[in-house]
């Protein structure tokens, strides 16, 4: 990713914040679209369809002049009253000292165009995302290319947090990244499920991913961020709504090949998600439940309306989503990057990795590259993505070309 190296050198002072005359394009050595999406994904909220359609047709540093001037650029905009609220807001920003808050999280701000950017948000339209904080050392684009979602509702009971957490695990001992929002009930359960066998997993938060919410998974998502990886639309500091939730489903949706429900009332918040996948033609599936239990209501209930197909476990998720885009699991072509394009890191991995059916487990490939277990286990991942390695249950081994 091409990060923001030399904002170190820039303080919090006047010059570097966003009041009307002065932009984040004023401040050198600092990209000017990065810095303007910055205080962007401060002046609106997620899915902001308005700004959204601004940015379809101008850079990010001009949908900031356009603000400030109180001038619309050809095409519906916000009202006076909206448009006011924005430049209100933007003497109070300092996109500088946000990259250096997330920074010193360990994390980074995405934007459209960095080579870590995953094309299928781009299939959201005008509300894909302004920018993504991630927190963790994993690549998204490629924890992305092999990624499920499992979700579901937060007052799970036993049947659905046991279920979520095996297929989760299973998900994971087949190499594929599982995704959910970090939540109690089934998202806790899935999370924890990946984590359990030493897989990946991604939390898409609705707060910034500086914040431990809710505070009971406040060690859950401190290791998600260390194994894995955490992602949010806001800004760091930004805590979470009802609205923010809603929000931030169509990301999970978008991020990842499929969708799986396991457990969710009629009026559960984890079927949006499932909505958003199938609108945005992405397998949704459904894990049925007792017909006796109101929290599986809902999922029966899209089951029956064609809107989810029923799944049972790993291998009927992974069969399902072999069917849309490229499963590089099954199709033994050869890797989309050539070694010689790989990071050092990941090809100190891949060369660790033995030319045996057995393979090793991870604490074997970090002896041997010398590099932290943690740091293997995403650039193991990474590689799987890109066909060169697979996993078989807890030992990872080279793929065999046909």
């Amino acid at each position: 990713m091409n990060r923001t190296a030399d904002h170190r050198r820039h303080g919090s002072s006047p010059g570097t914040r966003g009041a009307p005359g002065v932009g984040p394009e004023t401040v050198p050595g600092i990209e000017s679209e990065r810095l303007a999406r910055v205080v962007l994904s401060r002046l609106s909220e997620p899915g902001d369809a308005v700004i959204g359609r601004w940015l379809a047709r101008l850079g990010a540093p001009e949908v900031l002049r356009t603000i400030r001037d109180g001038t619309v650029p050809g095409q519906p905009g916000p009202d006076a009253g909206r448009l006011a609220g924005y430049r209100a807001r933007l003497a109070d920003l300092d996109p500088v000292a946000d990259l250096e808050r997330v920074r010193e999280a360990g994390g980074r701000f995405i934007i459209p165009g960095d080579t870590e950017w995953p094309s299928q948000l781009d299939d959201l339209g005008e509300s894909r995302p302004i920018g993504l904080w991630a927190a963790g050392p994993g690549s998204l684009r490629l924890l992305a290319l092999r990624s499920v979602a499992v979700v579901g509702a937060r007052a799970c009971t036993a049947y659905g947090a046991h279920v979520a957490g095996e297929l989760s695990a299973q998900l994971a001992e087949r190499g594929w990244v599982v995704v959910s929002g970090g939540a109690y009930g089934i998202d806790a359960a899935a999370h924890r499920g990946a984590l359990a066998v030493g897989g990946m997993t991604i939390g898409v938060l609705a707060c910034g991913v500086d914040v431990a919410y809710p505070r009971g998974n406040t060690d859950l998502i401190r290791r998600i961020a260390a194994q894995g990886l955490l992602l949010s639309e806001l800004p760091p500091g930004e805590h979470p709504t009802r609205f923010r939730f809603v929000l931030r489903n169509r990301v999970i949706a978008a991020l990842t090949r499929g969708t799986v429900v396991v457990e969710a009332a009629m009026r559960s918040g984890a079927l949006s998600t499932a909505r958003r996948a199938r609108d945005l033609n992405r397998h949704t599936m459904g894990v049925a439940g007792p017909v006796t239990s109101e929290l599986s209501a809902g999922v029966h209930a899209l089951i029956r309306g064609g809107g989810a197909t029923l799944v049972t476990d790993a291998a009927e998720v992974a069969e399902l989503i072999g069917a849309i885009g490229d499963d590089l699991a099954p199709q033994r072509s050869g890797p989309v990057l050539p070694r010689d394009l790989l990071e050092p890191e990941a090809a100190l991995v891949l060369e660790a990795v033995p030319a045996t059916a057995e393979g090793a487990p991870v604490e074997r490939l970090a002896r041997q590259s010398g590099l932290p277990p943690d740091e293997v286990l995403h650039r193991l991942y990474e590689l799987g993505s890109l066909g060169y390695i697979e996993r078989h249950g807890a030992h990872w081994r080279l793929v065999r070309r046909r």
